[in-house]
């Protein structure tokens, strides 16, 4: 979704401030009354009001118009602090020997500027790290000893069109032989030996020597993607020795004849499978090259941002007038939230000009024909229209599905959305999606699969009705057939594990199961931590990897939060 929310470093002034060039936008609808808190100004259904204090702050204000189904915040900015920060003590209270508990704070009761300022100084740690490649160790962890101690299963590399190798997996599965490094052996000389796929774990498999039939004291996992995984044949090809065990090498007194009678009719390797990995693992997009991207300050519209480096097709893209190269933003190279320069003026969408007057040197527009294509759709008959009702992933809470409005139709089949109950009056927190998004469903989506569907903030009439409230609201409901309604032939299964971004701190990949599947939506949890930060997550989002693709590409996996080691330097919490 909108991946690199940025809480406390949020700008709190409105996206209609007279420092920001934007392209006009259209007015705001009149019909919607409005209530004001700490300097914010929302709309609100009813104008019903009273009043709380913020827990992360400590401000007071409008009850009705804080942030979250509990009232306990007056921003997104705080509650996502709290929620960071909650996170954090957490880990620390698990290194303490204590329960982890959702009400751990940090920083909870400093002055805002005190609290920001840390925060400042743990933005600029991470950054230091980044700069010197000095990731934080996570020892300990280790997926195939996670998978086996648990009886996991891992969602297949088939899953994951987007991945390397999950268009051309084929028939890689148990049983199958490689030729692998021998390391029961006493020689000098790196030598190699058979060994079978006894389980797969997405790109892991857990492999044992040719000759050890029932005995699994030798078994080892490795990525099956690895440079020193070969098809049968490969040593014969490359002048390289087959040396059995030294474990077993007592058991048979004729090698050949042995592997003649166990490789007859066996599976390998494609010869080419290296070489299709090698393949897969080249990215179009490279640094330099300029793309405009959502603005995670003001989700309502997009700016100019550069790439700065490409991880297994993760892109790390920093705005263009970030002078000290730190604003960032992460996402996949095939992440709806990235277009070509010139896509919003194309489409009408909201775009913050940039202070820079010509390109800097070296840098150039990437070519539209690299982004990701969304489905063509015919807007010339009955369509979506503003003030329709919708159900729709909030893209702050990704956790929740919400009551929501279009707000504004956009061309090409854009759409931009706002929460019910929570928009700010300069509709700064719009957000858009494609008609054919799997983020958007028709009215009674939630009811018809048993998913809470979250009301608008402050509404009363509880359990919610839609018919109800489409009556109080005077507003219609978009037409169901309007919605995408593609299911693929995806392979996942509950309880599968995978890797996953936290797309509220997306520079994160964690492990990750599948606890739910509704259609083509999947309900992903990281594990260790608790339910309130689960994801709901499209079959076919590039934030889902197989077990696995961390090592691959050489990206930092985080392990689940009970096997987290933190590190503490001059009391910043690493």
């Amino acid at each position: 979704m909108f991946d690199g929310y940025d809480s406390c470093s949020e700008d709190t002034s409105s996206s209609s401030s007279s420092e920001e060039s934007e392209e006009e936008v259209a007015p705001l609808p009149s019909n919607l009354p409005i209530i004001k808190n700490n300097g914010q100004v929302y709309t609100y259904p009813d104008g019903k009001s009273g009043m709380a204090t913020c827990e992360m702050c400590g401000m007071v204000g409008v009850r009705d118009a804080f942030y979250s189904k509990t009232k306990r915040f007056c921003s997104v900015s705080c509650s996502r602090s709290y929620s960071s920060n909650s996170k954090k003590a957490s880990i620390l209270a698990r290194l303490q020997g204590k329960p982890p508990t959702k009400k751990a704070k940090v920083l909870q009761k400093q002055p805002l500027v005190a609290k920001l300022a840390a925060y400042a100084q743990y933005q600029a740690t991470l950054q230091n790290q980044a700069k010197t490649k000095a990731a934080v160790s996570m020892e300990g962890f280790s997926w195939g000893n996670y998978i086996n101690s648990n009886s996991f299963i891992a969602a297949p590399v088939t899953c994951f069109k987007h991945a390397p190798m999950g268009t051309c997996w084929g028939d890689i599965s148990e049983n199958v032989r490689v030729e692998v490094p021998n390391t029961d052996c006493s020689l000098p000389t790196k030598v190699f030996w058979i060994a079978g796929i006894v389980k797969l774990a997405g790109y892991n498999a857990l492999l044992r020597y040719e000759g050890f039939e029932n005995d699994s004291g030798l078994d080892f996992w490795c990525n099956i993607c690895g440079s020193d995984i070969h098809p049968v044949g490969w040593c014969a090809a490359s002048g390289k020795p087959l040396v059995p065990p030294r474990t077993i090498q007592h058991k048979y007194a004729n090698w050949k004849a042995f592997l003649v009678k166990r490789l007859t009719g066996a599976k390998t390797l494609p010869p080419d499978f290296s070489q299709k990995v090698s393949e897969s693992m080249q990215y179009p997009f490279k640094p330099c090259m300029r793309v405009e991207v959502v603005d995670k300050r003001h989700l309502c519209r997009t700016r100019v941002a550069v790439v700065e480096s490409v991880i297994g097709g993760r892109l790390r893209l920093v705005y263009e007038e970030s002078e000290d190269r730190t604003d960032d933003f992460w996402c996949h190279m095939h992440s709806p939230l990235i277009h070509h320069i010139g896509w919003s003026r194309s489409i009408g969408h909201r775009f913050k000009r940039s202070d820079i007057t010509k390109k800097q040197d070296g840098h150039f527009d990437t070519p539209p024909h690299l982004f990701a294509k969304v489905k063509e759709v015919d807007q010339s008959g009955e369509w979506f229209k503003e003030g329709m009702k919708l159900e729709a992933i909030d893209p702050l809470n990704l956790s929740t599905i919400c009551v929501a409005t279009i707000r504004k139709v956009l061309a090409d089949g854009f759409l931009m959305i706002g929460i019910d109950g929570s928009e700010a009056a300069d509709g700064s927190d719009w957000f858009c999606y494609h008609a054919t998004s799997p983020s958007i469903f028709p009215v009674g989506f939630c009811e018809i699969n048993m998913i809470e569907l979250t009301p608008p903030r402050g509404y009363t009439k509880l359990p919610f009705k839609w018919f109800d409230y489409l009556r109080e609201t005077g507003s219609i409901a978009a037409p169901v057939k309007l919605f995408n309604k593609d299911v693929p032939n995806h392979g996942f299964r509950v309880g599968m594990k995978l890797e996953a971004v936290d797309l509220m701190e997306p520079r994160l990949i964690c492990v990750a199961t599948v606890t739910r599947i509704i259609h083509r939506l999947l309900r992903i949890h990281f594990d260790g931590w608790e339910e309130e930060y689960d994801q709901w997550v499209d079959c076919e989002s590039p934030d889902l990897y197989p077990v696995g693709w961390c090592q691959l590409t050489g990206y930092q996996l985080q392990p689940p939060a009970s096997q987290c080691k933190l590190v503490y330097r001059k009391g910043v919490l690493l």
